[in-house]
């Protein structure tokens, strides 16, 4: 939709009209011109004594105004539209733009193609407990989370660390070998991991073999559980914090922990966010990765040499912006968060 000009013949008539006395709306029908047009013209010659074109920075935009709202509006209202939906959507409309010129009219409005985080799928029943879990608890002092074990499982493959790596290279020298980052089929094998951790630092970390179920799961209860506590030198009545797997809320698993008189954390499903330790996992993934491990039986024991390593400060920060969590739950009206 291309701007037309109004000719300078019909903006200095404008002017000696209004010069004569006649108003904004008796010259528009005059001169069946639109009452916008008039105004425009008069303010113009009134601010800078011309009727003249002025200078102007740049070519003039093919986008009216409203155009370019309606362009905002709908990128806003779907994010996932591409690029040529987009110009498609303009099109519709009589505005015919080139796919760059709309990307750059988007940036400029603050809008930015950016990859898609990917978030747990959240019923409103899951929505709705994370608020209820959020607001019982943004209170709670902080000597509470300081007293949780906080605990998960997590997959840690031998290749499959996904996150990008940059080097230093010169042109044409992409597929050499050490510019690049081996790779094999299904991740070249993993293992699957236990930890617990609290504020004091980091707890138990062991490998799960095979498939885990409910016995098993108790089995690593039973060997790590006090051990974590007691080298941690935490509270006799600590809370212990795992999350709503089946083989977490089996009905076996529930009489253990009750048998064992551990009190349990109740959780809200759906809620990787509100649990630290996810954090704890990154840094070990990352760590590890950079040591390039050559098997299984390597990514095991860096993977425990890594957890041992991990700082007590870090995990004792992860503890104190623990109601920073609950705020953002809140916030977001128990919708998932940036954590």
């Amino acid at each position: 939709m291309v701007r037309r000009e109004l000719p300078k013949h019909q903006r200095d008539l404008i002017v000696e009209r209004y010069q004569s006395g006649e108003g904004y709306k008796r010259i528009s029908k005059a001169l069946h011109i639109p009452w916008n047009t008039v105004k425009t013209v008069i303010i113009k010659w009134r601010k800078y004594g011309t009727t003249e074109t002025l200078p102007r920075t740049g070519r003039p935009s093919k986008m009216y105004e409203k155009t370019r709202r309606k362009l905002v509006r709908e990128a806003s209202e779907r994010p996932t539209a591409t690029l040529k939906e987009l110009q498609e959507f303009l099109a519709s409309t009589g505005c015919v733009l080139h796919v760059t010129t709309i990307s750059r009219i988007l940036h400029m409005n603050g809008l930015w193609g950016r990859v898609a985080r990917r978030k747990p799928f959240l019923t409103m029943k899951n929505i709705q407990a994370r608020l209820k879990f959020a607001k019982t608890n943004i209170k709670s002092p902080k000597s509470t989370w300081e007293n949780v074990l906080w605990s998960d499982e997590t997959k840690v493959e031998l290749f499959g660390h996904n996150s990008k790596r940059y080097v230093w290279r010169k042109n044409n020298t992409a597929h050499h070998p050490k510019n690049t980052i081996p790779t094999v089929k299904h991740g070249g094998g993993s293992i699957m991991l236990w930890g617990c951790f609290s504020s004091a630092g980091t707890g138990a970390l062991v490998r799960v073999e095979g498939i885990m179920n409910s016995s098993k799961y108790q089995a690593i209860l039973a060997q790590n559980l006090q051990a974590s506590v007691r080298k941690m030198k935490m509270k006799r009545k600590f809370t212990f914090q795992h999350d709503n797997d089946p083989k977490h809320t089996s009905k076996s698993t529930k009489a253990w922990l009750h048998q064992k008189k551990i009190n349990v954390l109740e959780w809200p499903s759906q809620s990787p966010d509100l649990n630290p330790i996810e954090h704890l996992w990154g840094d070990l993934k990352r760590a590890v990765h950079r040591r390039c491990p050559r098997n299984l039986t390597d990514l095991e024991c860096f993977c425990k040499e890594e957890w041992a390593n991990i700082a007590t400060s870090r995990c004792a920060m992860l503890i104190d912006s623990y109601p920073k969590r609950l705020s953002a739950v809140i916030k977001s009206k128990g919708a998932s968060t940036k954590y």
